[in-house]
Order: structure tokens, then C-alpha cells, then sequence
């Protein structure tokens, strides 16, 4: 982990030493808990990182040098009923109205993408739902890629007939806006305790890349992270890096997952990794309970911990600023 990265300060109780071989206290130290936000620029080279209320003013982000901004929204489990939270429609339609809340002065974002676990079992009427919500976004245009539930039930037919036209194999493809260049990856077919792309997907990758300058902005987004994150729950891509050495010659690389449903920030060399808040419920940190899986947290504090990312593309900057706001934010 970079210790620039540690602006935001853990509480010793957080800390806990393990047997596992992780620096707990430098893990959580790389983790922006959710509600405080960061902001990612790059100033002579070094990427450095203010949280929201810093960087609001300082005015970072905002005026003639953002090009343009996309929002992320992942892992919002409609279907799921259960005690960590009981409304996850709710908690989506609240994170679509904070999506259309643009403050005063600020652009409206270009499109909206959202990194899988639509639905929680992958049935008809769950997809449903996520469409009537989702579509009252003030976005022009939303991009999908799945999350293992969404394959769960059928293999993702019903989410291939639903957001699989024009896409590849089992809905991957790319995408060019504004001189960057999107590409979304399903790494959630056949999971076996962690994600997997498969050869077919990484030839046709470096294809799509092959032809691209170095120079080329790239953001890649798929559900589950592609680096490793926590191996002991399965929270990586086991042939992810093969995936990220393609990646290697561009100067600036974004990739954008959910599925661990909690903000982890890293940067190795020009490639920025960002893991999502869930609209639905949190999970635990690494190592810090026996099971990944749905935490509850008390009744006053779930919108602390759900939340949406915004994405700027400015100019003259290797890595993309991402801000993560939770559900509480201005609630």
C-alpha cells in the first residue's frame, strides 16, 4: 500500500493484528471510509488525495478543467430482504436522487455505469424493479456490467436479453467518450471462490486494446475487483493480472469495481484501483469478521455506509479524481 494514501487516520480499536500476514493498521489505513470522500488529482507527477469537504474548498474538481464526469453505482441486491437491510429499493432510489442532485455551478454527469449485482437472485421481476428506479437517473445513458447474481438462476439470460445487446461473449465490450476509452469486463462467470475472465474474454482485451495510443485514457470496470484484495475471501480476479499487464503501457488507467460493497483506493504505477460503496448493505473489512457477507449496522448509521462514486476526467492529469459520497451526505 502507498502511504500517501493515509489521509484518513484509523482508530487504534481498528487496528487488530492478525495471523494471516496482513498489516491490518496499513490495510485499513489505505481504506476511505465511507462518508468522508477523496478526491484524486495529480500535482508534479505524485498522486495525492484530499477529503471532500477539503477539496470542496479548495474548489478541486470544478471550473473549466473538468472535461466531464460519469457516476458509478454498484451491488444494489434488489430482492434482498434480509436484517442488514429490509428496503434495498429504497436505498437504490435514494442513491438515484442523490445522482440527480447536481450542486449549483456543477456539470451534470455524462452517464452512469453500474458494476454489477443488480439484483440479488436474477429473477425477472428483481430486474424490473432495478430498471424503474434506475431509469429515473438524469443520465444520458447507463452501462451495466453483471455481478454473480445476476448469473445466479439462468447464466445471465435474463440479464444478457436485458443489457447484452451489442456486447461480446458473455457481455464484455468498450466504448469511446470523449477521447477515453471504456471498457466493460465479466469477470463473474463460473466463479469459483474468486473472479475469472477466461482466455476468450483476455484475447479479445488485448485486441480491443491493440490499436490504442499509449497516451489513451482507459477505465475499466467490471464487478468484482481485479486485483487481489483479500485472497482468503475470494476478493480478487484470479487471472486479473493478466488482464492489468495489458494495461501496463498506458499512462492513465482507471479501474472501477464493487462487489465487496466498501471503498478500498490503491495506485501502482499509472493504474488507479477503486472498489464501490454498495446502494444495498456493507460488508465487512478484510479479516475482520470469520465470513464475508451482509453486515448490519445500526438503523441510524446504514446510509453512512451505502453510497455512489463520482468520476472527473480532467485534463493534464494521469489519474481520474473519484469521490465517493455516501448515502448521509447531505440527507
Amino acid at each position: 500500500m502507498n502511504r500517501f494514501q493515509q489521509d484518513k487516520v484509523v482508530p487504534e480499536n481498528q487496528a487488530q493484528p492478525s495471523s494471516d500476514g496482513i498489516d491490518r493498521r496499513n490495510f485499513l489505513g489505505c481504506m476511505a471510509w465511507a462518508g468522508t470522500g477523496l478526491l484524486w488529482t495529480m500535482a508534479g507527477g505524485v498522486p495525492t488525495s484530499k477529503l471532500l469537504a477539503q477539496a470542496a474548498k479548495a474548489g478541486v474538481g470544478a471550473g473549466k478543467t473538468e472535461d466531464f464526469s460519469f457516476v458509478q453505482i454498484s451491488d444494489s441486491h434488489i430482492g434482498f430482504n434480509k436484517g442488514a437491510n429490509p428496503d434495498v429499493t429504497g436505498t437504490l432510489r435514494q442513491a438515484i436522487d442523490k445522482i440527480n442532485r447536481v450542486p449549483a455551478g456543477m456539470k451534470a454527469p455524462d452517464f452512469m455505469i453500474h458494476t454489477g449485482d443488480i439484483t440479488q437472485n436474477s429473477k425477472a421481476s428483481e430486474f424490473d424493479t432495478a430498471s424503474q428506479v434506475i431509469k429515473s437517473a438524469k443520465v444520458s445513458e447507463v452501462f451495466y456490467v453483471p455481478g454473480e447474481h445476476d448469473f445466479s438462476l439462468d447464466d445471465g439470460d435474463l440479464y444478457k436479453q436485458r443489457y447484452g445487446k451489442g456486447t461480446l461473449g458473455n457481455g464484455w465490450y468498450s466504448y469511446n467518450h470523449k477521447g477515453v476509452h471504456f471498457v466493460g469486463l465479466n469477470n463473474c462467470v463460473q466463479v469459483d471462490a474468486m473472479g475469472n475472465l477466461g482466455s476468450d474474454q483476455l484475447a479479445w482485451l488485448k485486441a480491443d486494446l491493440a490499436g490504442l495510443s499509449a497516451s489513451t485514457p482507459i477505465v475499466v470496470f467490471a464487478h468484482i475487483p481485479l486485483w487481489m484484495v483479500y485472497e482468503k475471501w475470494g476478493w480478487g480476479t484470479a487471472d486479473g493480472a493478466q488482464a492489468l499487464t495489458l494495461l501496463k503501457r498506458f499512462g492513465s488507467v482507471t479501474v472501477l469495481n464493487g462487489h465487496i460493497h466498501q471503498v478500498v483506493q490503491k495506485v501502482e504505477g499509472n493504474v488507479a484501483f477503486h472498489t464501490a460503496m454498495a446502494t444495498a448493505f456493507p460488508q465487512p473489512a478484510p479479516g475482520t469478521a470469520p465470513n464475508p457477507g451482509p453486515m448490519t449496522v445500526p438503523s441510524g448509521s446504514l446510509k453512512s455506509v451505502l453510497g455512489v462514486t463520482d468520476v472527473k476526467v480532467i485534463r493534464g492529469h494521469s489519474h481520474l479524481a473519484v469521490v465517493d459520497h455516501s448515502l448521509a451526505e447531505g440527507a
